[in-house]
């Protein structure tokens, strides 16, 4: 068993970005696995961040593969901007990174179509990044979709056109103005597509079954969180992908029976972006504290990120859904310095205390039941060695390892690739 796997498991922007640059040295290949540039990834090290949206986390170490698996959809104008930042820092991508010919393309007119099914809505908008993801998504699944492997084909222009007539007649039907110029789109898109061209292009499944066999460690890379999962997540506030593990199997094309490790990953609090319900959800100076300290804004989108306690109900559903094996925990530096934390162990509803995660988790049926946990005052952002940690963050650490019955094996006390505590 030669992969491992690392996906969020709430409702992302939990730190998968830095946890995968951490242990990228560690493996041979780094496989993104599905989901857009919807996501977003932000590394930082010697005192830079880098944000990525579509390329796998490893790739500021040389000597890893990157590899985007068939389960990701491209947007090749965001594409083309992410390489551009990586030739800033004298990154060789045309020797390390790899691209799935099954991959999906995002065109203009799913981004055209994204923002007129957002705007359809009203006030019961999803909170879509409007980059694209579910039109694309819709059109893969609906057997209409573009492929990375189609622009190379003799007819790609004929079958670009065919679809863009389509999605132009759905946009007629949604009778919403937006104002665009899809000639000046389609230039910078095509123009995109050429960059795509000069990258290694891979039949990615073979590419990983001969990986695998020649015993090469691999790590997949998930995005967003794993309630957000278009299947397990708070539909319909989801995404639309399979965020969870077996969208690693489907999204990459590796057997179950490959993966070894699931790394599971998870803030000390819990923040969501967008729209859909959030039971622990704080509406006080402590959720400000937390947006506030945690620098809680969307990496890809810039929006303000909701904060609340951590919410262990849907954390344990997670973890069980996932089989997750290792826990990572980001950002307990946050919560330095707060006068107590709480932790949401059950839900009320109108009739009982459940302690599952259930069918619908709406803020009018559900309400948190707390209990109450000692804060610590120390910064821990300095903090290189788990025996140097306070007592009661460490207590924090026992209490949730108990709870959840799995070890938390890294903790991260600030942004930085050397904020990073490993525990034995």
């Amino acid at each position: 068993m030669s992969v491992d796997l690392l996906l969020g498991l709430q409702w992302g922007d939990e730190g998968k970005g830095k946890i995968v640059d951490v242990l990228t040295k560690n493996y041979d290949i780094i496989a993104r696995f599905q989901g857009g540039p919807n996501a977003g990834h932000t590394l930082e090290f010697e005192g830079i961040k880098h944000v990525l949206h579509t390329i796998p986390s490893g790739i500021f170490h040389k000597k890893v593969i990157n590899l985007i698996g068939n389960g990701v959809v491209i947007d090749p104008v965001i594409f083309k901007s992410e390489l551009n930042e990586l030739k800033k820092f004298k990154i060789d991508y045309k020797k390390n990174l790899y691209v799935s010919n099954k991959a999906h393309l995002i065109l203009p007119t799913h981004r055209l179509l994204d923002i007129a099914s957002e705007k359809s809505k009203g006030k019961g908008k999803i909170g879509s990044t409007l980059k694209g993801i579910g039109p694309t998504y819709m059109d893969k699944t609906g057997r209409n979709g573009l492929r990375v492997g189609d622009i190379f084909m003799a007819n790609w222009q004929k079958k670009y056109d065919k679809i863009k007539k389509k999605h132009l007649k759905i946009l007629e039907f949604y009778n919403i103005e937006i104002d665009f110029n899809l000639i000046q789109i389609e230039k910078d898109f095509f123009e995109s597509i050429n960059i795509i061209k000069e990258l290694i292009v891979v039949e990615s499944e073979n590419f990983l079954f001969n990986a695998i066999k020649d015993g090469k460690k691999i790590l997949a890379e998930g995005a967003q969180g794993s309630l957000l999962d278009v299947d397990f997540g708070t539909y319909p506030y989801v995404t639309s992908s399979t965020t969870t593990a077996a969208g690693a199997c489907t999204g990459l094309g590796i057997p179950p029976r490959s993966i070894n490790n699931v790394f599971g990953i998870f803030k000390a609090y819990t923040t969501r972006v967008g729209s859909g319900p959030f039971p622990t959800e704080l509406f006080d100076d402590f959720g400000e504290k937390m947006s506030k300290i945690g620098n809680e804004f969307g990496s890809t989108t810039g929006r303000s990120r909701r904060c609340g306690w951590l919410d262990l109900v849907a954390l344990k559903y997670s973890i069980r859904i996932n089989g997750v094996s290792q826990l990572m925990m980001m950002k307990g530096d946050v919560l330095s310095g707060f006068d107590y934390i709480k932790v949401c162990t059950a839900y009320k509803t109108k009739n009982e205390i459940i302690k599952y995660f259930p069918f619908s988790i709406s803020n009018e049926d559900i309400k948190p039941s707390y209990i109450e946990i000692d804060a610590w005052e120390e910064d821990l952002t300095k903090i290189k060695n788990e025996k140097k940690l306070p007592l009661n963050f460490k207590k924090y650490i026992k209490f949730l390892e108990k709870e959840l019955e799995v070890p938390i094996k890294i903790v991260s006390v600030g942004p930085d690739r050397e904020q990073t505590i490993l525990r034995i």
